[in-house]
């Protein structure tokens, strides 16, 4: 290129022709790596299986917000690390992100469904895994910084790349498995339910890395109160402490803890680290993925599979994605698919704390704190299991009926939890009572395994009612099913949890020695919503110095939510049982 200055004003000579080169070059390296056309198998490719690989990675990637409760109850006490203190994020704040990542990722899933497919499966998979790498480093930094917004900006990211790269693998896989619908987006959708089982340990590691212990000052510390909190001396200055009940310490997985008083934020529980480390992981492994997976070549048909003969609808008739909305198909299997994945999601979303609130007191023995990452990873199971297993039994009798076996199942297992217990907590020394726990531990993994399978055979469900051309863009529509009952699920479990603690807190209140009470927080019960408020008064600091025989309430503040959740799923039943095959006018021949 020559420049040559005339006046003040350089004139550039072959410039332009360089740059269109340069361009001309740019585009024909992303069309060749990254185009539609890049990922086609070469029509000599026969490893079909070989396709499970990268798919079920990516998916194990985007599972990851099944696992977000082993460390929402940790990021609940990131200032306190002992107990929540007063500006530490409640419960309910630390749970949303999970709720937040599925939500946004149907909606992406949704509107860029289309896209994904006029893209290709490469470059979708490869903006998706560069989005979720980035957005837990985010979600770290929203931690590190104590910043909610952070935290959850972070989520929604997370879930416009999860939204990119889920439906990519799976119609990838429907492409290679025509004669295995089910069996194929069961086994890549199961690496989404496992999520939590690769979240879960790897999380509790980085945690246990990165921890620092926080300040202990002692079991017997002159304090002051103030708005609530609790303040002592440390050096020349009065700072925010909390006290560490032994209920307390017995729901935290660091050793070298005491009962006692502990300076806020003198600690760390090495959540943000974590975080960014996941990040990096996933963020890789997807984008790798997305250099590996193939779809076939137009055409493909597997050895001995003969379309004609397949039943379902035509090859060559489907129904348009455009409308989708039409069919009165799309409004009953959504809706019931929403109805019955309601209660999963609200189990998922806070399996380790529940666990520990429910049974930690009446079994210390057994309810330990590995004992809930262990119930987690059960659960984590569960979905797993549930995504291979539905999805193997749906190809041997139908979508339809496993779908029924889904919904009339879940009603008893949700009726029936409260009472597994009540016989566990009234009677928690009895031979019978570890038998309970287990009962109830089965029924709750049981009904994971209901809601892995509801969205493993979904895909083939969808394929079957309107023909498979189109099932990537319709998929992403009926994933706006997860976006539901993810945002309802945990906000009516928690809201229903928070009712029912507040109300045992007040019953409590009536019972306790009011003197007793003065003594311990340093004011008198009429102050009592403000130290709920400060975090200072819970049911577990209560308790210790409740009469003689107070039963603890805390094991019963889930009661209400199962029967509503029982409830919920009987009426997804009925929706179900209204689904019929979809009416002729809406296929077209492509």
């Amino acid at each position: 290129m020559r420049i040559l200055l005339v006046g003040k004003r350089p004139l550039i000579y072959g410039g332009k022709t360089r740059l269109c080169r340069f361009a001309s070059s740019s585009s024909g390296f992303m069309e060749k790596y990254f185009g539609p056309e890049s990922s086609i198998a070469s029509p000599d490719f026969k490893n079909r299986w070989s396709m499970f690989v990268p798919a079920f990675a990516t998916h194990v990637c985007l599972g990851s917000p099944y696992g977000w409760s082993a460390i929402s109850g940790t990021i609940n006490k990131e200032l306190g690390f002992v107990a929540p203190a007063s500006a530490d994020w409640s419960l309910d704040m630390c749970t949303y992100p999970m709720s937040i990542m599925i939500a946004f990722g149907g909606i992406a899933a949704a509107v860029f469904g289309k896209w994904t497919m006029k893209v290709g499966t490469r470059k979708a998979l490869f903006c998706g895994g560069s989005l979720l790498g980035t957005a837990f480093l985010l979600s770290g930094i929203g931690v590190a910084q104590h910043s909610l917004p952070l935290l959850y900006m972070g989520n929604l990211l997370a879930g416009i790349g999860y939204g990119c790269a889920y439906t990519p693998p799976i119609q990838a896989l429907l492409e290679w498995f025509p004669d295995k619908k089910g069996t194929a987006s069961g086994i890549v959708i199961a690496g989404f339910g496992s999520g939590a089982l690769f979240f879960t340990p790897m999380m509790n590691h980085f945690i246990q890395t990165f921890s620092k212990l926080p300040t202990y000052l002692g079991n017997s510390v002159e304090t002051v109160m103030e708005s609530g909190k609790i303040f002592a001396k440390v050096g020349d200055e009065l700072k925010e402490v909390v006290y560490a009940t032994s209920a307390d310490l017995a729901k935290l997985s660091f050793s070298g803890l005491s009962e006692g008083f502990y300076v806020v934020g003198s600690g760390s529980t090495g959540a943000a680290e974590g975080l960014m480390c996941m990040g990096l992981i996933y963020g890789l492994t997807v984008m790798g993925s997305s250099l590996i997976i193939r779809r076939p070549a137009p055409g493909y048909i597997p050895e001995g599979y003969d379309p004609s003969t397949a039943g379902g609808t035509s090859s060559d008739l489907n129904v348009h994605v455009n409308d989708l909305l039409k069919t009165p198909q799309f409004w009953l299997l959504f809706s019931s698919s929403t109805l019955l994945c309601t209660g999963g999601m609200g189990l998922m979303s806070v399996a380790k704390p529940m666990i520990n609130d429910v049974f930690a007191t009446s079994m210390p023995a057994i309810v330990t704190t590995s004992f809930a990452s262990s119930y987690l990873m059960a659960m984590a199971a569960g979905n797993l299991g549930g995504r291979l297993g539905w999805a193997a039994i749906s190809d041997k009798i139908g979508c339809r009926n496993t779908f029924n076996i889904f919904t009339l199942s879940s009603v008893p297992i949700f009726a029936t939890l409260p009472f597994f217990i009540n016989e566990v907590v009234t009677n928690p020394t009895s031979s019978i009572a570890p038998v309970y726990l287990g009962v109830f531990c089965a029924a709750t993994v049981a009904s994971i395994s209901v809601m892995g399978g509801t969205f493993a055979v979904l895909p083939a469900y969808e394929a079957g009612l309107y023909g498979s051309k189109y099932v990537q863009a319709i998929h992403g529509r009926f994933l706006l099913a997860a976006t539901t009952s993810t945002i309802v699920g945990p906000y009516l479990l928690l809201t229903l949890r928070k009712m029912a603690e507040s109300s045992a807190i007040q019953e409590l209140l009536e019972k306790v020695d009011p003197i007793k009470f003065a003594e311990h927080f340093g004011t008198n019960i009429a102050q009592s919503q403000t130290l709920i408020e400060a975090k200072t008064l819970t049911i577990s600091k209560l308790m210790t110095i409740m009469p003689a025989g107070t039963v603890d309430p805390s094991p019963f503040i889930y009661n209400n939510t199962m029967y509503t959740m029982a409830g919920l799923v009987g009426t997804g039943a009925v929706l179900h049982f209204m689904v019929k095959p979809v009416e002729k006018k809406f296929f077209k021949k492509d």
